[in-house]
């Protein structure tokens, strides 16, 4: 007995030495792909939801850096202004701003897009970054459960809200932070909710993969329009969105030289934001700035045309 935990143990430290010892390389393979488009987006103007941690804020200081007027749609004002302050002491002449979005309440959205438009002319880049990953069971404001309702339904009425500013800015994209999860998951049309089991993994996968869905149909169906849109899975980044699960922390600690950083994680985002070979490209999945696998399920007509048409009734419009 003694003899195997002591195994165990010597087993543990010699992969903990070969770990640190192979760090740099496995840290540049972990890095993934850069974006090398040098594209300016001077007089453009970009929005991003959950622009105030990891990956969003990046993608906002990267665009903001190549001229675009970033909005950082933020649950959290506060800490919107404070990401906004930090992209302005990296680049002095970022134009961001921040503004008030909670993607759990339908009347924040509405609230936040009657405004928008209001105030804003146009828009060229709509990044739908914002994600709850495992939390607890909780429900939205709406009664929608919180992956479901913020990952997938949340965005997918914002999109909705603002399609037709994004038409009349045309050429115009649309950027749908999807993951590699797209793969576990499965849309359970019976219970999309999960109220009768409820694992916050399978409901993180569900709303995943709704969003692999979401970009492809709604691709298929703005062809022609000059507006594009395509989901992203960034790579697994060491950002907070593990907070919900201790275990999920406690791994990503370990195994942090594996993992990308939030600079890493926004170049798929970037890449599908700017590169102009990318400017008649809709519908299609991206990982480490290249086309990228989608699941079986992820490439059903039938089951994203049925999504499709069960988010406009659970958030009662009709959108055509």
């Amino acid at each position: 007995g003694v003899m195997f935990v002591l195994l165990i143990i010597a087993g543990l430290g010699v992969v903990t030495l070969l770990v640190i010892l192979f760090a740099p390389h496995i840290r540049r393979y972990a890095a993934g792909a850069v974006c090398k488009s040098t594209a300016r987006l001077d007089g453009k103007t970009v929005l991003i939801t959950g622009a105030n941690t990891g990956i969003g804020k990046e993608t906002a200081l990267d665009l903001a850096v190549r001229g675009a007027r970033v909005i950082m749609a933020c649950r959290n004002v506060e800490k919107g202004e404070e990401a906004a302050a930090s992209i302005r002491a990296a680049y002095s002449e970022a134009k961001v701003e921040v503004r008030e979005l909670d993607l759990a309440d339908t009347c924040s959205i509405r609230a936040f897009a009657q405004k928008f438009l209001r105030e804003v002319n146009h828009l060229h880049i709509l990044i739908n970054n914002a994600g709850v990953m495992m939390c607890p069971y909780t429900k939205t404001v709406d009664g929608f459960e919180m992956h479901i309702g913020v990952n997938h339904l949340g965005h997918f009425l914002l999109t909705y809200l603002l399609i037709g500013l994004l038409r009349r800015s045309a050429p115009a994209r649309v950027v749908v932070v999807s993951s590699l999860a797209h793969n576990f998951g499965w849309i359970r049309f019976h219970d999309l909710h999960s109220q009768g089991s409820y694992n916050s993994g399978l409901a993180y996968c569900q709303s995943k993969l709704a969003n692999v869905l979401f970009a492809r149909e709604l691709g298929r169906r703005l062809k022609g329009t000059n507006v594009t849109v395509n989901s992203v899975h960034p790579g697994t980044v060491n950002s907070d969105l593990t907070r919900h699960s201790t275990l999920m922390m406690i791994l990503f600690t370990v195994f942090s030289v594996f993992l990308k950083t939030p600079l890493e994680g926004a170049q798929t985002s970037v890449y599908c934001a700017v590169a102009e070979e990318l400017h008649s490209v809709s519908g299609k999945h991206f990982s480490d700035c290249a086309p990228a696998f989608v699941a079986p399920q992820g490439r059903s007509e039938e089951t994203a045309s049925k999504l499709w048409d069960v988010s406009c009734e659970l958030l009662g419009i009709d959108w055509d």
